[in-house]
């Protein structure tokens, strides 16, 4: 019982700390910006004018037009997660854990009473709870973006079918989680902000994508890219919003199946906080 009460005392407080945190608004401020940017300016701007761009080369007006009404609003959601939203939530997640250590903030906190443990499930809480709430404001902005496109293209309004509403939902948690929790995971393996983001990233944006393409030649090579966080996040997605080929939307991959994705997301969700709780009990915070 001592440990639940502590548990949530720590959640309230971290809680307050990310909600004052002004790096924190910058982040969930640039998703959503890349999501307006990437999901609908650009697409609507080359339908309006006719022109083309990398992502839109050989796609008809009409389909253009369609991918960016409401009906289409889920795909839309979480087509960047695996890659742009999972970097941005990695060093959401590596700034959270690793700016505890560099601020004394972890040090301070266990000194005054609650357990690691409690301290930790507090802050992977609090952790949860802004992705939920990122992915929340993601599904409003695509919609609303989509009702505009609707408006301004003279469209009728066709609904999302509230089961891939649901999916799509379900899917992004699972992915921006994920990446959140690797992280939150860095950060506390490094105890600092600063490496944590820089691996992560370079992780992320870079490193997986060319051993997938070692892959290709190394067969060792590429059994390890079937287990690793992006190609369990990208197939994921692309089990969802489907794969173009060389022009489709980058980290969104057919690598693996549907129960493969599943089994590679949902056993990271399980080892990562298990990794960082073990090390936030058995490591000196100082």
């Amino acid at each position: 019982m001592s440990t639940l009460i502590a548990t949530r005392a720590s959640l309230r407080a971290e809680l307050l700390r990310l909600r004052k945190w002004p790096a924190v608004w910058v982040i969930l401020a640039a998703w959503l910006l890349l999501t307006t940017l990437f999901g609908y300016v650009f697409d609507y701007v080359s339908y309006s004018t006719g022109s083309t761009t990398f992502a839109t080369d050989g796609v008809g007006r009409a389909l253009l037009l369609a991918d960016l009404l409401p009906a289409h609003a889920p795909h839309v959601l979480v087509q960047g997660m695996p890659m742009f939203g999972g970097a941005l939530m990695m060093v959401f997640g590596a700034i959270v854990a690793g700016n505890g250590y560099g601020w004394g903030t972890w040090k301070t906190v266990l000194t005054q009473g609650p357990s690691r443990t409690a301290t930790t499930l507090g802050s992977l809480g609090a952790l949860t709870v802004f992705i939920v709430g990122t992915v929340l404001a993601s599904l409003a902005l695509c919609l609303a973006l989509s009702l505009g496109v609707a408006g301004l293209g003279s469209q009728p309004v066709v609904w999302p079918a509230v089961t891939d509403v649901l999916t799509s939902f379900g899917v992004g948690l699972l992915v921006l989680e994920m990446w959140a929790l690797a992280g939150w995971f860095l950060g506390t393996l490094v105890r600092g902000a600063a490496l944590s983001v820089g691996f992560g990233l370079v992780w992320a944006l870079v490193l997986e994508n060319l051993l997938r393409g070692v892959g290709t030649l190394l067969s060792p090579v590429e059994a390890f890219t079937k287990i690793t966080p992006g190609t369990g996040a990208g197939s994921l997605v692309g089990w969802l919003v489907g794969t173009g080929g060389p022009d489709s939307t980058p980290g969104v991959l057919n690598e693996l199946g549907l129960a493969a994705a599943l089994a590679v997301v949902c056993s990271y969700l399980v080892l990562l906080p298990l990794a960082a709780l073990t090390l936030m009990r058995r490591r000196d915070v100082a």
